[in-house]
């Protein structure tokens, strides 16, 4: 099968899975906002991306690396280096999991409110944190296995159907003021146990892996130089908007932070559908790299690029035309989010456009060059943030993300482009589709 309608067609099924999960979220949020109010989901919004920030630093980046070399040891047929890969991966989650709980969490105190909050809920954001890091974990070392169904299907329907159990008997078989309390205790249990169901599986495909490689020295420092960087990358990227939120609450008022928070979702929510467009075609790029095939690789990623900005471009049309009822269902207060949702879209476009140029970097020896284009978009998130949240609230903080996300896509593309001397934005992709019938002809 044609590799573009491969990516389209997997893709678009995880994607659609991930649709069906957003939507039992959205019920979840909505739920929350209606039964218990808005400050209670902007309580909810900030307790989830504390969570979310904590859990993407227990594993020490490893968890951004692992379809790498799961993908590579494997074509590799190299066992003994995988397995010490993956017990290296989830040490480090209950160790530094242990680590936040007994040192970190309970001095939360004394960063003012949010702090305050994260103290409060201590106890169930740490199970939530090493429950999900487990997870991610597991996910990307199903993709690394060329099995992305199986590795997204946890996070995309599973989670999301625990969440709404969670609240539902919160809801209606709890009361009080420690409902949401009770909420994240249900949510923390069933976590642990998908969690391990899934490493179950993970578990039982490792054993699977041929050992035909010579054991040689354990490739700790070679891991550490590519997990180090992604540490800080993964946090700018795949929790861009928790680390936003947490910005915001001393900008934005609770109810304003709330309908941050949802439209915030909705963009990652969408984001997905191109992070799945990579995540399918992954573990082929590495393959192609590992062969020294670079016509191949170079194709793959211009093929992928292409599907992912067609899928953002319509996307952001989509959101345009349904983001008001949408958001609608969160109460009429929600609706003036629309707008702030289709500049965060076109963010998800510009991303797009651009390329994974942090991903190429990782592959060609050079994680640590992703860094300062990263720390521009990080500084220039707070400094747009301060000049524009005040006066325009909402729009403001959507047009803040907009042009930190431009900054560091941009940042990223050139320096891929100068230290790598690859071109990973759509514009090559356009120029070798339309090249090649010449150069066959």
């Amino acid at each position: 099968m044609d590799i573009k309608r491969r990516l389209a067609s997997q893709s678009s099924l995880i994607f659609a899975a991930r649709i069906l999960g957003a939507g039992i979220i959205f019920i979840v949020q909505a739920g929350i906002a209606r039964i218990w109010g808005a400050h209670v989901l902007g309580e909810y919004m900030l307790i989830m991306a504390v969570m979310s920030l904590i859990m993407a630093f227990l594993p020490l980046g490893f968890q951004t690396i692992s379809t790498y070399f799961v993908a590579e040891y494997c074509a590799n047929k190299d066992g003994f280096m995988l397995r010490k890969f993956l017990f290296r991966s989830y040490s480090h989650v209950i160790v530094m999991g242990l680590l936040v709980a007994i040192i970190i969490i309970p001095s939360a105190n004394l960063f003012g409110e949010t702090g305050q909050l994260v103290n409060l809920y201590w106890l169930p954001i740490t199970i939530l944190a090493i429950s999900v890091a487990i997870i991610y974990i597991n996910s990307a070392v199903l993709i690394g296995l060329k099995r992305p169904f199986a590795g997204f299907l946890t996070d995309a329907l599973f989670r999301p159907s625990l969440v709404f159990a969670s609240f539902f008997v919160a809801a209606f078989y709890f009361s009080g003021d420690n409902a949401l309390l009770d909420m994240l205790y249900l949510m923390s249990g069933a976590f642990i146990i998908i969690a391990l169901a899934q490493f179950y599986l993970v578990a039982s495909s490792i054993k699977q892996i041929p050992d035909e490689v010579d054991q040689r020295p354990v490739e700790v420092k070679r891991w550490w130089r590519f997990a180090t960087p992604w540490v800080i990358i993964a946090l700018a990227t795949d929790f861009f908007f928790e680390i936003n939120l947490i910005i915001l609450a001393s900008y934005l008022e609770p109810h304003d932070l709330a309908v941050f928070g949802v439209i915030g979702r909705i963009f990652m929510l969408i984001s997905f559908g191109v992070i799945a467009v990579y995540a399918v075609v992954l573990p082929d790029i590495f393959e192609s790299e590992a062969n020294n095939d670079r016509e191949g690789f170079l194709n793959k990623v211009g093929q992928a690029n292409l599907v992912a900005t067609g899928l953002a471009f319509i996307m952001v049309i989509g959101v345009a035309i349904v983001g008001r009822f949408a958001l609608g269902i969160f109460g009429p207060d929600f609706v003036e989010g629309a707008w702030p949702l289709v500049i965060l879209c076109i963010a998800l476009l510009v991303r797009s456009i651009f390329g994974p140029a942090s991903l190429v970097l990782s592959i060609y020896d050079k994680p640590y060059a992703s860094l300062p284009a990263v720390a521009c978009g990080l500084a220039s998130l707070m400094i747009f943030n301060y000049y524009l949240v005040p006066d325009y609230h909402l729009m403001g903080a959507a047009i803040a993300s907009l042009l930190a996300i431009i900054v560091w896509s941009v940042g990223l593309w050139f320096t891929a482009l100068m230290l790598a001397k690859v071109d990973v934005s759509i514009f090559s992709a356009i120029k070798h589709q339309f090249t090649l019938p010449a150069k066959v002809k």
